[in-house]
């Protein structure tokens, strides 16, 4: 396995040698540029990446379902990175899907940042969230929220759904000057606000077919960078047009 340290997906090239029944495998090649420890999915695309090839070296095709079973039962929680575009509720410890959401999200255009001035996070001893029976219930109605955004293709719908859930994460991963940022975005109009659950990622939603978008993304790029936000990143979200 090259290089070291990649323990994740090295044990999910043995996992898959043991679901394919192969004795011997060979030598595996990890690149990326993915950020570690910022909540981009960095070590599910280690471990996705290694389950493909194994497979495709064999010459098996592995459904979504079998990958993101092998995927968590080699880092213990994984994304959804392996079902590409299409949305759905993982059970990122369990390696299950809970509800297929019947089509991708709306087209988006996400402007991505780092809180907290950047630093990376410890996914590894990042302890599992506890949630109460309040905030369960809110979940609930937030799964009906994200099924209506993807069903009528509605990027509001979804980026209250996203902002709902961000303020829940508030209170288990805080990120710095996030009341900030949540005004920022409500002041242009944006959809709403998203963050990762482990890391220190926060983005902010706009409808791709929003007028003045360019202005607007620009200043909120600005005053994102003004309070404190770093790495700002344009992202488009399944949006077949003209590069932005």
């Amino acid at each position: 396995m090259r290089p070291d340290g990649k323990a994740k997906a090295s044990a999910a090239a043995r996992l898959t040698l043991d679901h394919l029944a192969v004795a011997e495998g060979g030598a595996l090649d990890i690149r990326s540029d993915i950020p570690i420890g910022q909540g981009y999915g960095s070590s599910t695309a280690d471990v996705v990446a290694a389950i493909r090839a194994v497979a495709a070296a064999y010459g098996a095709h592995l459904v979504p379902s079998r990958v993101g079973r092998l995927a968590v039962a080699a880092e213990q929680a994984s994304d959804a990175i392996v079902f590409d575009s299409h949305a759905i509720l993982f059970a990122q410890r369990e390696g299950i899907v809970l509800e297929d959401f019947g089509g991708a999200l709306p087209p988006l255009l996400l402007i991505g940042s780092r809180a907290n001035g950047g630093l990376p996070i410890d996914t590894l001893n990042l302890p599992p969230a506890r949630y109460d029976s309040l905030e369960i219930q809110q979940f609930r109605a937030l799964r009906g929220l994200v099924a209506y955004a993807v069903r009528y293709q509605d990027p509001d719908c979804l980026g209250r759904a996203a902002t709902a859930s961000a303020w829940i994460s508030q209170r288990r991963l805080p990120k710095q000057r996030f009341e900030q940022a949540i005004a920022i975005a409500q002041s242009a109009g944006a959809c709403g606000v998203q963050v990762a659950h482990s890391g220190s990622l926060l983005g902010v939603l706009f409808d791709r077919a929003a007028k003045d978008l360019r202005q607007r993304a620009h200043r909120v790029t600005a005053s994102l960078r003004r309070v404190g936000f770093c790495d700002i990143e344009f992202h488009q979200i399944n949006d077949d047009g003209a590069t932005w």
